[in-house]
């Protein structure tokens, strides 16, 4: 019986077995040739970076962009400075740090840090006399010039900033003021210039704190830049600079808001948007504080 079973079996497979390897059924999804449609094959290469060859050495990474080797990271004390009616000046800390993926190299580390305020067109007179009468003679017109700035560094700036970088960034008190307007009417404006910034270092107004910045194993830094009393509002900048064998390395900045509060921003809008009621109320104090000073002196006598 079971004999009789696998004849029959193998007479009706004997057709499907003779036919080609490649033939398919009616119902099915695969191409008849298992080449057709498929994409060629290709050799992997040994750069890929997804999924290589454990066989095979990865090929070299791209390189990134390359960056200062020291960077600074600081911060301010005091990010805004508030102008009130007791406003004597304030002590601005600049501290920070040095941030680097690299050993110290050996050449020294310094530090600069400034603090302008914003410029303003100015002119210098020079004053002659003329008849026995001081009269303002020849002049010459800065197109900007900062009311403040200030430059403190961990050594003299002649020994650790080299000309040509302080050309680029305008970091000591010659290079401050920015450009002349128009022409100058004179020959010689150098001896103008040294006159201002000679004058404005006796106020108070430019400064140069040589040896103020503290240095600790060439990571941390601190200064303290004292701001005058008599400030002008707007944006100040701070700048701080890395700098090694004269170079500038690393450059970082930061603003510093400067406004009048209170009494005295009231009294600083009412002179701009209404001047006649500003000129009328100092008016009238001045009336009643000498009303005031006569009737006192009046009973000092009287007693």
């Amino acid at each position: 019986m079971r004999g009789a079973i696998l004849t029959l079996l193998a007479l009706l497979l004997a057709p499907v077995l003779s036919a080609p390897a490649q033939a398919q059924g009616s119902g099915s999804t695969m191409p008849a040739d298992p080449e057709a449609g498929l994409l060629p094959q290709t050799e992997a290469r040994p750069d890929w970076l997804l999924f290589p060859d454990p066989r095979e050495s990865r090929g070299p990474l791209p390189e990134a962009a390359e960056g200062p080797a020291e960077q600074v990271v600081a911060g301010l004390s005091n990010s805004s400075v508030a102008i009130t009616t007791s406003f004597d000046g304030s002590d601005i800390l600049i501290y920070g740090a040095i941030k680097r993926q690299t050993p110290i190299p050996e050449t020294p580390l310094d530090v600069i840090v400034t603090i302008e305020a914003p410029s303003q067109p100015l002119t210098i007179w020079q004053k002659q006399r003329r008849a026995g009468i001081w009269i303002n003679t020849d002049r010459v017109e800065i197109g900007a010039a900062p009311s403040f700035y200030a430059v403190a560094t961990t050594r003299p700036l002649d020994q650790i900033l080299d000309p040509d970088w302080d050309n680029r960034y305008r970091i000591s008190l010659p290079l401050v003021l920015r450009a002349f307007a128009g022409a100058p009417q004179v020959e010689d404006t150098l001896p103008y210039t040294e006159a201002l910034i000679r004058l404005r270092r006796q106020n108070g107004h430019y400064r140069l704190e040589e040896n103020a910045v503290a240095l600790v194993e060439d990571t941390l830094f601190r200064t303290d830049i004292r701001l005058p009393a008599n400030l002008i509002e707007g944006d100040y900048r701070a700048r701080i600079f890395l700098l090694r064998g004269g170079e500038v390395i690393d450059a970082y900045g930061a603003a510093i808001e400067v406004r009048k509060v209170g009494l005295e921003r009231w009294l600083y809008r009412l002179a701009f948007d209404q001047p006649l009621l500003y000129g009328l109320m100092s008016l009238a104090v001045a009336v009643i504080a000498g009303w005031g000073a006569s009737a006192a002196f009046r009973k000092l006598r009287r007693a």
